[in-house]
C-alpha cells in the first residue's frame, strides 16, 4: 500500500475530488491510503498564523518556517520517513516518467505551498519539487491532486486493466483516435477497419494513428520513441509532406 501524507492549509479541498472515482476505490481496496494534515494546527501562537512578511519588503507574504518544519519533522518521525515533495514552480516539470517513480515508493509526503512562496530554510527538508507547468496558481493543493491522481492510477490493481496503462497517453505515443456506438453519428462513420474483427489490422491502424497524432501534435515526444524501420520511413515521408507545404 502507498501511504500519502498531505499538509496544506485548505484540506477540505481534498475532501470532494479523492471521494469520488478511481481514488476513492482505490482507498475503498486500501491500495493507498491518503491523510490530510492542517499545517495550522503545527503552530503554537494563539492565532496559527502560517505566513509573514518577507526580509528586504516586497509584494506578497512568505509561509513560515517553524510550522512548515514541524509539520515535515512531525510526519518523518518513525520507520516510514517517506518521500517529502514541495508542490513549486519552480520545480522539475511533472510527466508520467516521474509518477511512475513516485509509485514505486512507500510513501509521499507533499507539502502545498501557498502566498508568494515558502521560507528558503524549508527547502532543506525536502526531497524533491514538482511543477505541474508554467503558470501561475493560487497555491500547491491543484499540482498536488494532480500529481496524486497520475501516481494513484498506477499502481498495481488500481485500474481494471493492466492493457489501459500500457495504451495511455505519454507511454509513449499520444493515443490513437477511440470510437464507440453508434457506427455512424452526423454523417461521420466509424473506420471501417475497428468493425473488421481483425486484430492483427487494427493494431497496426492504431499505431499509425497515434503515431501520426503524435507528430502533429507533440512532434518533441518523437525524440525518444524506438521506432520500427517502416515507422521511420512513414515519419520521414510524413515530414516531408510537411516541408513541401511550407514552401
Amino acid at each position: 500500500m502507498l501511504h500519502i501524507d498531505v499538509v496544506t492549509i485548505f484540506p477540505d479541498m481534498f475532501v470532494s475530488p479523492f471521494g469520488e472515482s478511481i481514488i476513492r476505490r482505490a482507498m475503498e481496496r486500501q491500495l493507498v491510503s491518503l491523510q490530510l494534515h492542517n499545517l495550522r494546527d503545527f503552530c503554537h501562537d494563539r492565532h496559527r498564523v502560517v505566513d509573514d512578511y518577507p526580509y528586504g519588503g516586497g509584494a506578497g507574504m512568505v509561509m513560515r518556517p517553524e510550522p512548515a518544519i514541524r509539520a515535515i519533522q512531525s510526519l518523518r518521525d518513525g520507520d516510514r520517513r517517506g518521500c517529502v515533495i514541495l508542490t513549486s514552480p519552480q520545480g522539475d516539470i511533472f510527466s508520467q516518467e516521474m509518477a511512475a517513480e513516485l509509485a514505486d515508493e512507500n510513501r509521499l509526503i507533499f507539502f502545498c505551498g501557498h502566498y508568494e512562496g515558502v521560507d528558503e530554510r524549508i527547502r532543506s527538508h525536502v526531497d524533491r519539487e514538482i511543477s505541474i507547468g508554467d503558470y501561475v496558481l493560487t497555491g500547491g493543493e491543484l499540482p498536488a491532486m494532480v500529481i496524486i491522481d497520475a501516481v494513484v492510477r498506477l499502481l498495481p490493481g488500481v485500474l481494471g486493466s493492466a492493457e489501459s496503462l500500457a495504451e495511455e497517453s505519454f507511454s509513449p505515443l499520444l493515443e490513437y483516435p477511440h470510437y464507440t456506438r453508434p457506427a455512424e453519428f452526423e454523417g461521420m462513420a466509424v473506420p471501417d477497419v475497428l468493425r473488421s474483427g481483425h486484430h492483427q489490422q487494427i493494431r497496426e491502424w492504431r499505431r499509425r494513428q497515434a503515431l501520426w497524432r503524435t507528430f502533429c501534435r507533440r512532434p518533441d515526444l518523437l525524440e525518444n520513441i524506438v521506432l520500427s524501420p517502416a515507422e521511420e520511413r512513414l515519419l520521414s515521408a510524413w515530414k516531408a509532406d510537411r516541408k513541401k507545404e511550407q514552401l
